[in-house]
């Protein structure tokens, strides 16, 4: 397909972005061209833009910024054959080699040459995004794109609560931003006996309250500790789902959880964190997972299986809907904390 599209660019090693033309993609043989529907903003796109430590080791400018997304396939390589022309698709972010030890044994989440979308390529924040035909997951086209597009950031809540068992169990989830959000309506989905949510920022409490969650907890206002205590016959909760990376939310959850009980870790500290290993972990018989993406591809068919059920309540987990243009609002909106998922239209009408 020849011409230009508008796209979102990280352009320079600084603060910001910008909205420019370039050239839409070429393909491979083994690629896809898809027309983005809807792209919805990630915390790793706010690390990004505003340029934290992070991204200054990890980012190579210029790229189209972007990873989270639904669109139409509008043309198809040569050697393509899963995915036609007009399938509905949204992506497993992760590229992987397919090849190593880790991809062939059913751990390709983890596979040790993975290139992210939007980070190490170009992204979707933009009108048309070139994809390689194995990361192509195909839609029901009745469900709306705002809602296919945030499937891989659910798959990270998703792989979180059901790293372990949950049915009946009491959960605490730490940390109440999007992901944060739709793990509560996961465990809520999936049968979790009570809902326990924890976070400082009054928006996103009061956001996992319309969503389900049974009690909230504002560690700037009570000892969260004794409260969950409380909360759970002072045995602690069954699982943590700890999805802030806050150094001190961490040791705290090491000692509201119960004997034996389950830690699954997404958040990322931006810090080392000084744990009390014998008595938080080892004298308890603790497990704790480190949760990457999601298992590819189990992950995606347990979304779709939840999307299919009806019971996933998602309804109040897209907050706010923009044109393309407005990208610097949405970041402002992720700055703030004010907000759930924030979704991007390239085409708004």
């Amino acid at each position: 397909m020849e011409g230009t599209m508008k796209c979102v660019v990280k352009n320079e090693p600084k603060v910001g972005a910008e909205l420019t033309s370039i050239e839409i993609p070429k393909i491979g043989q083994n690629e896809i061209l898809v027309k983005v529907l809807a792209t919805s903003i990630c915390g790793t796109d706010y690390h990004i833009y505003s340029w934290d430590a992070w991204s200054q080791k990890r980012i190579n400018p210029p790229k189209i910024m972007g990873h989270e997304f639904a669109g139409e396939v509008v043309k198809v390589g040569e050697k393509v054959s899963k995915v036609k022309v007009g399938d509905i698709v949204s992506a497993e972010t992760h590229i992987v080699c397919g090849k190593c030890a880790l991809c062939v044994t059913g751990q390709a989440h983890i596979c040790t040459s993975t290139k992210i979308l939007g980070v190490d390529t170009h992204g979707t924040f933009a009108e048309y995004v070139a994809i390689p035909e194995d990361n192509a997951w195909v839609n029901d086209p009745a469900i709306p794109p705002e809602y296919l597009c945030i499937q891989e950031p659910l798959g990270n809540a998703v792989h979180t609560v059901l790293s372990g068992d949950i049915i009946g169990k009491t959960i605490a989830v730490v940390g109440c931003g999007p992901i944060g959000i739709m793990a509560v309506a996961v465990a809520k989905a999936v049968g979790a006996a009570k809902v326990i949510a924890i976070e400082v920022n009054e928006y996103r409490l009061n956001l996992a309250k319309e969503i389900g969650t049974d009690v909230v907890i504002n560690p700037l206002e009570e000892d969260v500790v004794k409260r969950v205590l409380e909360e759970t016959d002072s045995l602690g909760v069954d699982v943590v789902a700890e999805m802030s990376g806050n150094p001190k939310a961490i040791q705290q959850a090491l000692k509201y959880i119960r004997l034996g009980g389950r830690m699954a870790m997404l958040g990322i500290p931006a810090e080392d964190v000084k744990l009390d290993v014998a008595n938080g972990i080892i004298f308890k018989g603790i497990q704790i997972h480190g949760i990457v993406g999601r298992k590819m591809y189990e992950t995606w068919y347990q979304v779709k299986g939840l999307l299919a059920s009806g019971n996933l309540n998602l309804d109040k987990v897209i907050t706010h809907k923009l044109p393309l243009e407005d990208y610097e609002k949405g970041m402002e909106l992720m700055k703030s904390g004010n907000c759930g998922k924030v979704v991007l239209f390239p085409n708004m009408k």
